[in-house]
């Protein structure tokens, strides 16, 4: 299994008034990560193919907070997909800040097809995707 690995700086904009980040600045955190990741491997959540444009709406996200970061800490940030499934990709992250854990997310993602005035269909994810998340599920051989 490989693991996608990144940082990000915690911005003023993301603090609260006692300059601790805002639990709720950890999901903006989570979701560039998984853009990051994706651009990575030449994939992107609103892509097309030939039946259309696809996108990978979110159907559930969590976040349990380990510890308190503040303005201009660093965060180390590593992603893995905890399940690829048929029509939806699991990815779990973890946020460490100086050596220690200071957050465990988790987003679900489901691949759909988005047609102009149609309501959001889940479709099977493209072999052409899978192959390259493969790598990245847990418990999986690199």
């Amino acid at each position: 299994m490989s693991a996608f690995r990144t940082t990000r700086r915690v911005e003023f904009r993301d603090t609260d008034m006692a300059g601790i980040m805002h639990f709720s600045a950890f999901f903006t955190v989570l979701e560039s990560v998984e853009h990051e990741f994706l651009r990575s491997l030449g994939l992107s959540v609103v892509t097309s193919d030939t039946k259309g444009q696809l996108g990978w709406p979110r159907v559930s996200a969590s976040c349990d907070f380990k510890g308190a970061v503040k303005f201009e800490d660093q965060l180390d940030i590593e992603l893995v997909i905890a399940r690829l499934g048929e029509k939806s990709v699991t990815y779990q992250f973890t946020v460490d800040h100086a050596g220690r854990r200071v957050a465990e997310g988790k987003i679900v993602a489901v691949c759909c097809r988005m047609s102009h005035g149609q309501p959001l269909q889940g479709i099977a994810i493209p072999k052409v995707m899978v192959e390259k998340l493969r790598p990245f599920v847990a418990g999986s051989a690199s």
